[in-house]
Formats: structure tokens, C-alpha cells, sequence
């Protein structure tokens, strides 16, 4: 009996190995396309401005992400009774703003830290035209986020950045990344997860909820491809 159920455990073992090698990493990427509306839709995403909390110690704090693809990316982060902050990015320079956390103007971010944010100008997604993008991407087999089967996937972009990606096996979503970039200090991660997936009016997939290292920001409303000022993306 034994020996049988070992024998089934092999078999098991080299069907899992199987189904891995089967997936490659563009068949990968075309459901997780598909499961986005397809590519002729995610490419017409252009801006996106999310609204939403995010709880720390009891706290509400208002966080209001807009990000427009290709140009900048503008975190205002508002602390009841503290006043409010921001962090921006553009393809040249990045600033961070936390009157909260002491700083009394804003200061212009290291050139690692701005190579490590280049990814939230992405907003139709790293994985979309990735080669395009002068990137490359290798399958890394499966894993499981939480109780969650993933393939997981390693993206390496042109400046040497790589991102960990985590698609859920069922659905296709992204569900988890890491952002891995050099820097002279080590390596600096970035860990986010994401969760609620919901389609807006417009008809863009979207994760209503993201758990980062301080917590989880829950976002009540997604708009897109409104106008946006770009003179938000800059600090004088």
C-alpha cells in the first residue's frame, strides 16, 4: 500500500511539473489580457484618478491616486488633524511631501527611488506590449498567494528594474507584485496586493482594494480618462 501510495505521489509530482511547462509565459499574459477587456481596450485607458482611505492606528487618511499613462503619477495623501502630503512622479524627477512625517518642503527623490516608481506611468499594465516596452518576461513556474494558485511571472524592464507578477490561475488577475530595484543601499521592495476586482461605467477592470506595507487602501471611486492638468505631476 505503501509503495502504491508513493507511486501516486510521483505521478502527481510530474503531471504538476507538466501543467507548469505547459503555460508559457505569453499564454500567461494573453488571459490576463483577455480577462482585462483585451488589448484594444486597455490601451485606450490613457488616465485614471482613484479615491479612496487608508486606515492606520484607527485613522482614516484620505488618498487620492491620478496617474496618466506615459506622463506622471500624483499620490495626495490628507492626515485629519496633520495636515496633507504628496508624492509625484514623471519620467525625469520625482518628489515626496510628508509634512506629517516632519519634512518642511518638498524634496526631490534619489535617482534609485525614481527608477523603482517608473512603473506606476504604466497604467495599461507592465505586462501589455511588453516587448514592445523593451522588456522581458520568463515564466517562474506556479505559486500560491495566500490560498490562491498563481503563475508567477518575472518581468526584467530596460532599466534593469524586476517585477515579481502573481496571476491568479482562475480569474487571471494580477493579484500580487514585487518591484525589486538596485540601488546602492540593496535592493529596495516594493510589495503591493490587490483584491475586490470590479468593472467601472467605462468598463475598465480595476482592484478596489490594495495592501501595502502600512495597510490596505480601500478605494470607493475609480474614474478614467478624464482631463487632467499635468502641471500636477511637477514641483517648482
Amino acid at each position: 500500500m505503501k509503495k502504491v501510495q508513493m507511486c501516486l505521489f510521483a505521478v502527481a509530482a510530474i503531471m504538476s511539473i507538466h501543467s507548469v511547462k505547459a503555460q508559457t509565459a505569453d499564454e500567461v499574459i494573453d488571459k490576463y489580457v483577455t480577462a482585462l477587456g483585451g488589448k484594444e481596450k486597455i490601451l485606450s485607458l490613457k488616465s485614471v484618478k482613484k479615491v479612496g482611505s487608508l486606515n492606520v492606528q484607527g485613522m482614516d487618511v484620505g488618498v487620492t491616486v491620478t496617474r496618466v499613462q506615459g506622463v506622471g503619477s500624483r499620490n495626495d495623501i490628507s492626515v485629519p488633524g496633520m495636515g496633507e502630503g504628496f508624492q509625484v512622479v514623471n519620467p525625469i524627477k520625482g518628489w515626496d511631501f510628508m509634512p506629517f512625517m516632519g519634512q518642511a518642503s518638498p524634496e526631490e527623490v534619489s535617482v534609485d527611488k525614481l527608477k523603482s516608481s517608473l512603473s506606476l506611468l504604466d497604467i495599461q499594465g507592465l505586462l501589455v506590449n511588453y516587448k514592445e516596452k523593451g522588456s522581458q518576461v520568463e515564466m517562474s513556474g506556479k505559486e500560491k498567494v495566500e490560498n490562491t494558485e498563481c503563475y508567477k511571472l518575472k518581468l526584467t524592464d530596460k532599466q534593469g528594474v524586476i517585477s515579481t507578477l502573481f496571476i491568479d490561475s482562475k480569474s487571471n488577475y494580477l493579484v500580487k507584485s514585487i518591484i525589486t530595484a538596485k540601488s546602492s543601499n540593496g535592493d529596495i521592495n516594493t510589495e503591493l496586493s490587490f483584491g475586490d476586482f470590479k468593472k467601472t461605467e467605462e468598463g475598465y477592470i480595476f482592484p478596489f482594494s490594495e495592501v501595502m506595507e502600512r495597510g490596505t487602501i480601500i478605494f470607493t471611486s475609480i474614474e478614467t480618462n478624464k482631463l487632467v492638468d499635468e502641471k500636477i505631476f511637477t514641483v517648482n
